[in-house]
């Protein structure tokens, strides 16, 4: 169902008597603070859950995503973790899916211009996403719309109309927008509607609160004017920072090879989670676990009392496992990982590799690179020399070791296993 047309009221709304702020509406906001960026404007979002607790209405809570690429890992959960606490406090989730931006192409941090998708890559694409983002969120508490069932409608005249809301030098004041307008890099029109469609879109879903990653900012401000401008009370802004991968430093990414999917192998998640250093273990309870603040501030206490922080790991990785999976799955897993790494153990689902032998063997460095056991030679090199490097439960200490074709059980660290075969 399409909305309403939507149309500018020149009268401001009437501002209401502020509301006290009850330990109820406290706990709330401690809870959809923990561990965000920024929440603009505080102040404001307690009223709007001081007013939702006294009416018995819920909130409208966005998160627009654009259908760019059809699998999301565990970095990407980090703001639909907050919707669904948002969800477990009673408030309503929309889940938006942005086929028509797509077309356009967000140009958030970016210094050239986007490729437009295709309609058939946006509708291949945005199949998945919600089934996805299903695994965090209360399906049945989800309202999940396409910002085509407004933009579409909306017309020439309709977006002549939207765009005289907002001027270009407020455009150009986005820092993507400005480097580029300064080095004179070509900047399309098409770029420049993007944050009044989004804008607009909380224009049509009335949206009390729009999260997003911490590069969204500018887009979301846009939508808090834009409602000004049509009469609305302005969203709040909610910005989540970008989850830190496995090796605590860069941003999680495949293609820094630090990331977790969520559709990997329950053993293979529980193993990464238990990599993970313990000080990057209490970022992402902030940023990925469901428990309460009481509950996170308790078992931290507890470590820092002397309770072996291990034990604080084995409750995280059970717990993204269990939602990416099942309880059953979580079960397994760990029993899996007491197995390997305590009783020393193999797993029985590692992975299979062939590797290329040269003049009839192959180096036990390049070897380990080829596996795709070690980001590179040099890094193999140096988990050789630190007596990390395993074959057939033999620790390797010679760097220059030749291997002859054959099958052997390599073991990288406590984690990394592969069954490799030399041809």
């Amino acid at each position: 169902m399409r909305p309403p047309a939507l149309r500018s009221i020149a009268m401001s709304t009437s501002v209401p008597a502020p509301l006290p702020i009850t330990p109820e509406v406290e706990h709330a906001l401690a809870r959809v603070k923990r561990g965000c960026d920024e929440l603009l404007i505080e102040a404001e979002f307690a009223q709007k859950l001081a007013r939702s607790a006294n009416s018995g209405t819920p909130l409208r809570c966005k998160l627009g995503l654009d259908p760019t690429a059809p699998d999301i890992h565990v970095g990407h959960t980090v703001v639909l973790n907050k919707l669904r606490q948002l969800q477990d406090l009673g408030h309503t989730v929309i889940f938006l899916i942005g086929d028509f931006t797509s077309m356009i192409g967000d140009p958030s941090g970016r210094n050239a211009t986007r490729p437009p998708l295709t309609r058939e890559q946006i509708e291949a694409n945005a199949k998945t996403y919600f089934e996805q983002a299903a695994l965090v969120l209360d399906r049945d508490k989800t309202e999940i719309r396409y910002n085509s069932e407004w933009s579409e409608p909306l017309g020439a005249a309709g977006l002549i109309k939207l765009a005289a809301k907002y001027t270009l030098a407020r455009l150009l004041e986005r820092d993507d927008f400005a480097k580029r307008f300064a080095e004179q890099s070509p900047i399309a029109m098409h770029e420049l509607l993007y944050p009044l469609m989004q804008g607009y879109d909380s224009v049509a879903l009335k949206s009390d609160i729009e999260l997003g990653g911490t590069d969204q900012k500018f887009n979301l401000l846009v939508g808090r004017e834009l409602q000004r401008h049509y009469g609305q009370e302005p969203q709040c802004i909610l910005t989540m920072p970008l989850l830190e991968g496995l090796d605590g430093v860069e941003k999680m990414s495949k293609s820094k090879n630090n990331y977790i999917g969520i559709t990997e192998a329950p053993a293979e998640m529980f193993g990464k989670v238990m990599s993970v250093s313990d000080a990057l273990m209490w970022r992402w309870y902030d940023l990925l676990s469901m428990r309460g603040n009481d509950e996170i501030v308790q078992l931290k206490r507890e470590c820092e009392g002397g309770r072996n922080p291990r034990d604080a790991k084995v409750l995280l990785a059970r717990e993204i496992v269990t939602r990416f999976h099942s309880e059953h799955a979580a079960d397994a897993a760990e029993a899996e990982f007491v197995a390997r790494f305590r009783g020393g153990e193999a797993p029985a689902d590692m992975p299979e590799v062939s590797v290329a032998a040269i003049g009839g063997a192959i180096g036990v460095a390049p070897l380990l690179k080829q596996a795709q056991l070690v980001p590179s030679t040099s890094e193999a090199v140096r988990n050789i020399e630190q007596g990390g490097v395993k074959i057939d439960g033999d620790k390797v200490a010679d760097r220059a070791l030749q291997l002859a074709p054959g099958t052997y059980v390599v073991q990288v660290g406590k984690r990394k296993w592969a069954r490799v075969t030399v041809v």
